[in-house]
């Protein structure tokens, strides 16, 4: 086997995959992907040599290296091979209909090696404090663990705006090998969060999350039995459909499955928004006491 082989070598010029909305009606829903050793703009001005007043008629929206994690490169047509593979309508030559973020998705499992899944296109890392945060946690947990087997702790995080608190969540969970999370809250509006961020990330390829906002029992049935229980899943639901309860008094139907799953976690979402309400006590307290293996993560944000 040659040395260029263990070592792959990076070429000196820019290896760069850019893709370009042409502005024409026409071309509605499609983007050009191509590669370019020069930059981005350079190659795109040279596709539309024709000078016309007014603005562009065409729109650059992604330019990325195209450069291996092991240092090697790759082109265009190993993204358009991805993206076929994807399913992704390809009408013609370097054309194909689907959105930017379909592309990092192609693009990024051609960095990495494998497929990260549709529409997985993060792949940041986490921050310093985002770090700390959580190695913190998570010592704190190991230690009270062998300190108090038959206790459960709780950790509260005081988090300033924009700390990214869901992402170092389910960092967290991931490092201390949690494969049920649930989360709760008294504020439903931020579902969104907590669902892109498992769904766009690589690093929680695989992992499932459940939300029964909106659904019908019938609904929320089909997606329990939907659930591989051999994956991580993350159930997002608020205080105030949990605390409900059926014409009877009971737990309503569609959260029974919800009461009966032994939660590795519990997460408080938005503490201040009213977790610590005496409702909501009851509700998450006889959680931990029925199962034992239950943490509850009291969390606030300001």
């Amino acid at each position: 086997m040659s040395r260029s082989e263990f070592f792959p070598t990076r070429i000196s010029a820019n290896p760069t995959i850019y893709a370009y909305e042409d502005t024409h009606p026409q071309y509605k829903g499609l983007l050009k992907i191509g590669y370019t050793i020069k930059t981005a703009q350079e190659r795109v001005a040279e596709q539309y040599p024709t000078q016309r007043p007014g603005e562009k008629p065409y729109r650059i929206v992604l330019d990325e290296p195209a450069i291996k994690e092991n240092g090697s490169t790759f082109t265009d047509h190993d993204v358009h091979r991805m993206l076929r593979k994807s399913g992704f309508s390809n009408p013609s030559g370097e054309w194909f209909r689907c959105s930017v973020s379909d592309v990092m998705t192609a693009i990024i499992s051609i960095k990495k090696g494998y497929d990260v899944g549709v529409s997985r296109s993060l792949s940041f890392d986490m921050r310093p404090e985002q770090k700390q945060a959580v190695s913190k946690t998570l010592n704190y947990f190991q230690a009270f663990k062998k300190e108090n087997p038959d206790k459960v702790p709780h950790f509260l995080w005081n988090a300033k705006m924009r700390f990214g608190k869901t992402f170092a969540t389910y960092q967290l969970a991931k490092a201390m090998g949690w494969k049920r999370i649930l989360v709760l809250t008294f504020k439903p509006a931020v579902q969104d969060a907590w669902e892109e961020d498992l769904k766009t990330h690589i690093d929680f390829d695989g992992w499932q999350f459940i939300c029964n906002k909106g659904k019908k029992k019938d609904e929320c049935l089909l997606d329990v039995e939907n659930l591989d229980l051999n994956k991580p899943i993350v159930c997002f639901g608020s205080f105030q459909d949990f605390l409900g309860t059926n014409k009877q008094g009971g737990i309503k139907a569609k959260n029974e499955w919800v009461h009966a799953t032994n939660w590795d976690c519990v997460v408080l979402d938005e503490y201040h928004f009213g977790s610590w309400r005496e409702s909501a006590k009851e509700l998450f307290e006889a959680e931990s006491r029925k199962q034992k293996r239950t943490r509850i993560w009291a969390r606030c944000w300001y």
